[in-house]
């Protein structure tokens, strides 16, 4: 289950980024490599830690943990690794604080399977009816991106730039963008990415007069249903510890997967 829940993480993040790397002229500066199972994203405009990862780190990395940093060291960006629990021991752990990282957060990733969600009771609250949620049309980019970017706090003009990096995910396979309505007024957005068998709730995000209406909730049950009904065996989620997404997310019957930790360069 572990594997599978990190496998998921890693297949919606490399092919988001190989999707945005394939702009023309790979503006973002992305790059890939590939350290046996570990995977190491990195971008030269987007320096959040979302985007500059290593993902699916195991004692098989601790060889090649100098190398990473060094690669890193040499795009200019800083680190950080993913630690999922069992999958480092603590020789790992202390060869990282001798070579000056330290534990910076907490993350965690929540599942669902079909029985689970079969058990799980639907959200009957009195904004039930007012919700409507459909899908991003093609030309509705501009919408996703103003929604993401008011939801998440992010300025105004970041909306040109997540505009073009999701615009391209639109066509690729496994990739479905979600609108949700408040009394015909889009209001939130959520992302769900499919592949072999495995669905990942990748985003989701709400315009802050919205919340507390109800709306992530039934984001969250609506991409759910969709990944069942195409016979995914597992659905997984990512969220902050005890955040509003972690509730929403056991409210609709997800069960914690586990709790990963970041590492940084001090």
């Amino acid at each position: 289950m572990i594997a599978a829940i990190e496998r998921s993480e890693i297949d919606y993040m490399t092919d988001r980024m190989l999707a945005i790397q394939s702009r023309s002229g790979n503006p973002e500066g992305i790059e890939i490599r590939s350290f046996d199972d570990a995977v190491a994203f990195t971008s030269k405009t987007m320096p959040w830690p979302a985007f500059n990862t290593v993902k699916g780190v195991t004692d098989a990395n601790l060889e090649h943990l100098e190398e990473i940093l060094d690669f890193y060291r040499s795009k200019g960006s800083k680190v950080q690794l993913e630690i999922v629990p069992s999958r480092v021991g603590p020789d790992f752990l202390r060869r990282m604080a001798e070579l000056g990282l330290h534990q910076s957060g907490f993350h965690c990733s929540l599942v669902m399977t079909p029985e689970q969600r079969m058990t799980a009771v639907l959200e009957q609250g009195s904004n039930v009816e007012r919700i409507v949620i459909r899908k991003l049309e093609a030309d509705e980019f501009e919408l996703y991106a103003t929604l993401h970017c008011r939801g998440t706090g992010l300025p105004d003009n970041g909306i040109p730039h997540v505009r073009s990096n999701n615009e391209v995910l639109h066509d690729r396979e496994g990739w479905n963008f979600f609108v949700a309505e408040l009394d015909g007024v889009p209001a939130a957005t959520a992302v769900l990415f499919e592949k072999d068998t495995l669905a990942s709730l990748t985003f989701a995000a709400t315009l802050p007069e919205f919340r507390r209406q109800g709306l992530q909730r039934k984001l969250l049950e609506h991409r759910v249903t969709e990944a069942f009904s195409r016979l995914n065996k597992l659905v997984v989620g990512q969220c902050a510890f005890l955040s509003q997404s972690h509730r929403n997310m056991e409210q609709i019957g997800m069960k914690l997967g586990y709790i990963r930790t970041a590492w940084t360069a001090l």
